[in-house]
């Protein structure tokens, strides 16, 4: 049963553009949260099911699903060709189309990146670029290296570092987006325990750690560089007041964006500058509660950062021949070593993992491909979720049942002429990797990601 929202909330709320506290509240009390997903522009190439007909009007990947399916129990969910991310968020896609083009050094960063939804969208819009997914919270950096893999672009770096040990990084990205911690109550009509958890002095709380946050990041911005603000929250505390404080404490021109009609969405207005910013009400807009704002920084220098390579380890000469083998020589990456671990990344971006690798804590960079043992390279899973497995090697195609048992890394029984090594594949999307044996096949499955309920 649905809590009540709180009276306090709502009066918060009295004065925002937008926001009708009858059909507000009456769209809480009745209708379903909406399930919204968000497709992988490269894997999508390969599915070969059919896709959702409800179109996300702001995204070109995103579908409307028309009722909650278990995604659990759905191998393509596991293999990354969709994230499930509400409409709201997705927008993010249409800002970016709107302020800033996709040419190929952007670096990136989302500061607050776990679960991996912002930084999966960013990675497929910056397909060339560099991607630096953060998260601060230790617990949470594994959700997100998971989240990363499955989605297999090879061109994320995971951290897991405190926002202020990004102030040491000036002049360095030329986006920063920083979806910040919130009371969240744009997720009351799908969650109760953020109804229960909300309250005044929740906001004011979350309002000084999202200043913390925005005033630890804001060196790491290059002039001109792009900062997007966005949280799931309604409160003006965290949305409308926090873009006056920005144009107060820093150099920072708000942009403008161009909405169509029949989006619904909200463009609200910061009191003292009338900076613009855009609000989701599920009473109005497709979506659960979001809020957005971009802004162009106006100070700054030209990075000056020494480059180097120098802590790099690099593999030999025997261990390249041996990667190479499993590796699509049409992708463009370059190959390094983490202890006995063989990572592709993009090429061209050695300098500026090592340079990360300097000043932050890496959890995950690129495409691992495997591990070299004493008869070869083990693949990694990351390798056979990725784009850049070497086409020669074999595919062993499953039906739903045989995916379902894969994936809860339960054995496999396949009547197959293929031996050794394997990409198992579900409606055209990899899963994971399997080696056949005369008389057995291994699952290779990561065990800590199997499915343990049925």
């Amino acid at each position: 049963m649905a809590l009540s929202l709180p009276e306090a909330f709502l009066s918060s709320l009295e004065n925002s553009a937008g926001f009708d506290k009858e059909s507000f509240v009456k769209i809480h009390n009745g209708a379903s949260a909406i399930t919204s997903i968000r497709y992988n522009p490269v894997k999508i190439n390969q599915y070969k099911g059919l896709l959702p007909a409800d179109k996300v009007l702001w995204n070109p990947y995103g579908y409307y699903l028309s009722e909650r399916p278990s995604f659990t129990h759905d191998p393509l969910f596991h293999g990354g060709l969709y994230y499930v991310q509400e409409a709201g968020s997705q927008f993010l896609w249409e800002v970016l189309s709107q302020t800033i083009s996709r040419k190929e050094d952007i670096k990136v960063l989302d500061v607050c990146a776990a679960p991996g939804g912002k930084s999966t969208l960013l990675s497929s819009y910056f397909h060339k670029g560099l991607i630096v997914a953060n998260e601060v919270i230790k617990s949470r950096v594994n959700v997100l290296s998971e989240n990363i893999t499955k989605w297999g672009t090879g061109n994320i770096v995971v951290t897991n570092n405190d926002p202020q040990h990004f102030s040491g990084i000036k002049n360095y990205f030329d986006v920063v987006l920083i979806d910040a911690p919130c009371s969240g109550s744009g997720l009351f009509r799908k969650d109760n325990s953020a109804i229960a958890e909300w309250s005044e002095e929740k906001v004011v709380l979350c309002s000084k750690r999202q200043q913390r946050i925005l005033s630890d990041i804001y060196p790491a911005l290059k002039q001109n560089g792009l900062l997007i603000y966005s949280t799931c929250s309604y409160s003006p505390q965290e949305d409308e007041e926090i873009l006056d404080w920005l144009t107060d404490n820093f150099s920072l021109e708000n942009i403008p964006l161009q909405l169509q009609n029949e989006w619904n969405i909200t463009t609200v207005n910061s009191l003292k500058y009338k900076s613009e910013g855009y609000k989701f009400f599920p009473d109005r807009t497709r979506s659960e509660g979001f809020f957005i704002a971009a802004f162009r920084k106006k100070d700054g220098e030209i990075f000056a950062d020494k480059m180097s390579t120098s802590k790099i380890l690099l593999p030999d000469k025997n261990e390249i021949k041996e990667t190479e083998k499993w590796i699509d020589t049409n992708y463009e990456i370059d190959l390094i070593k983490h202890f006995d671990s063989i990572i592709a990344i993009n090429k061209n971006r050695m300098e500026d993992v090592a340079f990360l690798q300097k000043h932050l804590y890496i959890k995950k960079a690129g495409t691992e491909v495997g591990e070299i043992k004493n008869k070869g390279l083990v693949p990694a899973h990351d390798l056979a979720l990725s784009s850049i497995f070497a086409k020669e090697i074999p595919v062993i195609y499953l039906d739903k049942a045989q995916s379902l048992q894969y994936l809860k890394r339960k054995d496999l029984y396949i009547d197959t002429e293929i031996k050794g090594w394997a990409i198992v594949n579900y409606e055209g999307v990899n899963l994971g990797w399997v080696k056949v044996l005369p008389n057995r096949i291994n699952n290779y499955y990561p065990n800590e990601w199997r499915i343990l309920k049925d």
